[in-house]
């Protein structure tokens, strides 16, 4: 029997990272960062973003990483996808807002703007920090907020590849259901 709970405990440790602790229906921490886009700086304020539409909120690791730039690109083509529906993107990591301030223009392609979470605040209020051999670093999480601070969509996975195609599709079934 102690072997069987062994097992399990060590079976919840391996998938934890997978699961976002904030659920769909939470209410997303407020926050206000600073931010770049296009090599500009400006504070970003949740609040205000949501007061013009839902918001992309993704956490990603570290800029000018791999996965980080195919992450970066990924959201930056689909851009006009996302003002179609309204919604802003953020990106946030626990880079300096100098490293972003380059980042938002290579690889952003100055189209969407990216927040410094240095001291990890906002990650750890949305459990997006990476944790085990990493926790100076973020998961890669996206999550979906509407416009009245709700959570409607979370998503974690390292592998950058599906997390634009997510997010538009949660952003297409909340505006199906908008109306």
């Amino acid at each position: 029997m102690k072997r069987f709970s062994l097992v399990l405990a060590l079976v919840a440790l391996a998938i934890a990272p997978a699961i976002a602790a904030l659920q769909v229906g939470a209410k997303a921490p407020d926050f206000t960062l600073q931010a770049s886009k296009g090599g500009n700086v400006f504070t970003f304020a949740l609040a205000d973003a949501l007061k013009k539409g839902p918001v992309v909120l993704y956490f990603y690791p570290a800029a000018f990483t791999t996965g980080c730039t195919i992450e970066a690109h990924d959201f930056a083509d689909a851009i006009d996808q996302y003002k179609a529906l309204h919604a802003t993107v953020i990106g946030v990591s626990h880079d300096p807002i100098d490293t972003l301030q380059k980042f938002s223009v290579s690889d952003c392609r100055s189209k969407f703007a990216v927040a410094a979470d240095t001291d990890q605040v906002v990650e750890k209020s949305y459990d997006a920090v990476l944790g085990g051999k990493h926790p100076d670093l973020a998961n890669r999480t996206s999550y979906v907020i509407a416009p009245d601070g709700s959570i409607i969509y979370t998503y974690t996975n390292l592998e950058p590849d599906q997390h634009v195609a997510n997010t538009l599709q949660a952003l297409k079934d909340w505006e199906a259901k908008q109306k």
